[in-house]
């Protein structure tokens, strides 16, 4: 297949890791993404790297031809309503940053298309190209909250949820550690090989870089339908078939677990009913079971059709951020967050995706993801879960646990 400024070339993996590294040392501004050809309802990212010189406003992505590529701060929250963020940032990070990308490359199983005036010579450069790996030095991971302070605060949540002021509220706890050397596109790559997700990623944004390995998908607009997927409900899995499926059989009959995601189903109905036409919102699936590397997780998928033109902005500022890392309701939850977490999110559990030239987009929701900065040689990650009334403190910091662990252990292995 070739266009003008369209090609198609073979593609092996070396070639693949040698693009993505090839951008990130050229360009500014990258975002790449990868489902990993992970089964997930509505299927997961597409294959696509984005590289740009070029920063656009958010709320003006519409008015720019071709594709976009961006990521959102859990912080815009601020814009949406009247919150604050006060507690102190591990990496700081842009609250919003979106770019025009000045070479897209698309992959599939056995070849790649290079879009650019010049894609013939992009793709002789990308082969000549020599990625040099810097090898990994990370100071001993910090805990910002102990293990008796979680518990702690998930009383006093508990308690909230007695007095009526929230149904459910998803708490986090955040990691951080220096690093004299670390390159992060090493770290993707080790993550990707300990947990490939449907939403696995690197944004890079000058010298901070997102390594994505999400499982959550936030938004997803096909023309005028769009589509929500929290999840709520997680488990370990098996050391074989049998436990595997038994525990996955325990997930799905766990009453806990299915109020939890159903209060998250229920305010995501919420908010799309905001910018769906009458009647149009709808649970295509309830409690679905899936299994990826470290955990198996409980996913819903709501779906509606919007109202006619409406724009980008207003569609970001009725949902966002995503239901099922913040509670319900909603507002409230994220005034408790701030008071009992420790740290300002950041884009830990923002959205990070891409908008084509329909105005069509995806995003995914930011867990599992390591937070990094280049500049300062500073990281960090969080994990979370839902505290409802009857949630058990000790159970629930080890979920946090089970759902860092991967990152953990790449961190602190070469």
């Amino acid at each position: 297949m070739t266009n003008e400024g369209l090609q198609e070339f073979p593609l092996t993996s070396v070639l693949l890791k040698k693009s993505l590294h090839w951008a990130c040392q050229n360009f500014p501004f990258v975002a790449y993404f990868n489902p990993n050809s992970i089964p997930y309802p509505e299927e997961g990212f597409r294959h696509v790297l984005f590289a740009g010189t070029t920063p656009i406003n958010w709320n003006e992505l519409e008015n720019q031809p071709g594709s976009k590529a961006g990521i959102f701060s859990y912080d815009l929250k601020n814009k949406f309503e009247r919150l604050h963020s006060y507690n102190p940032s591990p990496v700081s990070c842009p609250e919003t940053l979106f770019f025009k990308p000045e070479i897209t490359i698309i992959y599939s199983e056995n070849s790649l298309i290079i879009e650019h005036a010049n894609p013939n010579e992009i793709f002789q450069v990308i082969q000549a190209f020599e990625p040099q790996v810097k090898p990994q030095n990370v100071q001993p991971i910090e805990f910002h909250t102990t293990k008796q302070q979680y518990i702690e605060n998930v009383k006093h949540i508990q308690q909230h949820i007695r007095e009526g002021d929230i149904y459910e509220m998803n708490y986090c706890i955040a990691f951080s550690a220096d690093f004299e050397d670390l390159d992060p596109l090493k770290l993707y790559w080790k993550l990707q090989q300990k947990s490939p997700m449907p939403f696995s990623c690197i944004f890079k944004a000058g010298s901070k870089y997102l390594v994505g390995a999400s499982p959550e998908r936030f938004l997803k607009k096909e023309n005028g339908k769009i589509l929500a997927q929290p999840i709520k409900g997680t488990i370990k899995r098996g050391k074989n078939p049998q436990e595997d499926l038994l525990l996955q059989q325990q997930l799905k009959n766990s009453e806990k677990e299915k109020a939890e995601n159903l209060m998250i189903v229920d305010l995501m109905r919420n908010d799309l009913s905001w910018i769906s036409k009458p009647g149009s919102v709808k649970v295509d699936e309830l409690y679905g079971i899936y299994p990826f590397r470290q955990v198996s997780q409980m996913i819903s998928t709501v779906s509606s059709t919007l109202k006619s033109g409406l724009p980008f902005d207003q569609i970001i500022s009725h949902t966002f951020p995503m239901g099922s890392m913040t509670g319900a309701p909603k507002i409230k939850c994220m005034e408790l967050i701030e008071q009992y977490e420790n740290f300002k999110r950041g884009w830990f559990s923002g959205a990070v995706g891409y908008m084509n030239e329909k105005g069509n987009f995806d995003f995914s929701v930011i867990i599992r993801s390591i937070i990094m900065d280049q500049s300062t040689n500073k990281l960090y990650f969080a994990a979370g879960s839902a505290i409802t009334y009857d949630a058990d403190p000790e159970y629930e910091y080890e979920e946090c646990l089970l759902k860092a662990s991967a990152i953990f252990e790449i961190l602190q292995t070469d």
